[in-house]
């Protein structure tokens, strides 16, 4: 039995059936209605939502329990499909943090079933360096919502308006760690969809070094898709950020691994030079620009850069999939290799 009247399996996502107890005994909830005179029997219908705040209070849960086990601490932003909390669980005592999906998507089938096939995914996750789901729970009173591990850092965007353009080696650490983290999703026949600089963060450990992970998988699709999920992800219905989207996304292509290179190659080069490899006045400008033009050479923005590092970022932002790097992996030795000096060899082992 799981508490709440949850619709999904916070272990693997999976559909419940809706049942209430009654001591020892579950029983389907049936609502009793007019016996048909015709067939002499009675129409079962599901079980009513329980009575509770509503899903206004989606976007103002601070100090408030969710499920009778996470303590919501604060609220750490929002943006257009949910809103996300730094939390406690009460259980273990751990810090979480938890995305509940907004009250207007909460109430279409699309955007559900999509943060469910979100967490079936994500829980399959286990690298360092990119983000997993620990839970998909629903509320009493119809709040759907995840549970991921709270990571104390910043947010890659958030350092970048603070210092400016990247130093290389750095820049490159974090570029090769994201390449790792997304290469194992990869590998689980994950695509993330939606990378930029805001889905990264720069977590602290605890020998003082600083580490990338990639976060939030809320637009990931599995590579080999099942009809049910490709119709979410159908020709038309462009799913991502549109300054990072790769050619085939835009023009609503099947996406894989070299996607995902495509966008990372542009997080790259806006990390090292503050600035898009691709211009535009609109968000639909810059779209046309990566379908009918070349990005942008890193080194008229950074001369001091090697040529080697400008010739990657140009492989890994080809507008051709078959032209680009195969895989993240492959990018981050790439760019390991264009450095000229520095502790290589440590980075290679990050790719190992």
């Amino acid at each position: 039995m799981y508490a709440g009247g949850a619709r999904f399996c916070p272990k693997d996502g999976s559909p419940l059936v809706d049942v209430r107890s009654t001591g020892d005994a579950a029983k389907v909830v049936q609502v009793p209605k007019p016996v048909d005179a015709s067939s002499g029997t009675q129409i079962r219908q599901p079980a009513p939502k329980p009575r509770g705040f509503g899903l206004e209070r989606a976007g103002s849960l601070a100090d408030q329990v969710i499920d009778g086990r996470y303590q919501v601490l604060s609220k750490l932003g929002e943006g257009g499909m949910a809103f996300v909390y730094e939390a406690r669980d009460i259980q273990s005592g751990e810090f979480v943090a938890i995305k509940v999906l907004s009250p207007k998507l909460s109430k279409d089938a699309s955007s559900v079933e999509r943060l469910r096939r979100e967490a079936g995914l994500a829980m399959r996750l286990e690298h360092p360096n990119a983000c997993k789901i620990l839970r998909l729970g629903e509320t009493e009173d119809g709040l759907i919502y995840l549970v991921m591990p709270f990571l104390d850092g910043e947010l890659l965007s958030d350092r970048e308006a603070k210092t400016g353009p990247m130093g290389l080696e750095q820049g490159i650490e974090w570029m090769v760690e994201c390449c790792a983290g997304l290469h194992h999703a990869h590998q689980l026949n994950i695509v993330h969809r939606d990378l930029k600089p805001e889905n990264i963060m720069i977590v602290r450990k605890d020998d003082d070094h600083e580490s990338a992970v990639v976060m939030d998988f809320g637009l990931a699709k599995e590579s080999k898709a099942s009809p049910g999920v490709a119709k979410l992800t159908a020709t038309g219905i462009i799913l991502g950020t549109p300054e990072f989207m790769s050619p085939e996304q835009i023009r609503g292509k099947d996406l894989d691994a070299r996607s995902d290179v495509y966008a990372l190659g542009i997080v790259a080069f806006e990390l090292f030079t503050g600035k898009l490899p691709f211009q535009g006045r609109t968000p639909q400008e810059m779209m046309i620009a990566r379908l009918r033009g070349k990005p942008t050479p890193l080194r008229r923005f950074r001369p001091d850069f090697p040529a080697s590092l400008e010739t990657v970022l140009m492989q890994a932002m080809d507008t051709e999939p078959t032209k680009r790097f195969k895989t993240t992996l492959e990018f981050g030795h790439a760019m390991v290799d264009a450095l000229e000096s520095g502790d290589r060899a440590r980075l290679k082992t990050i790719l190992a």
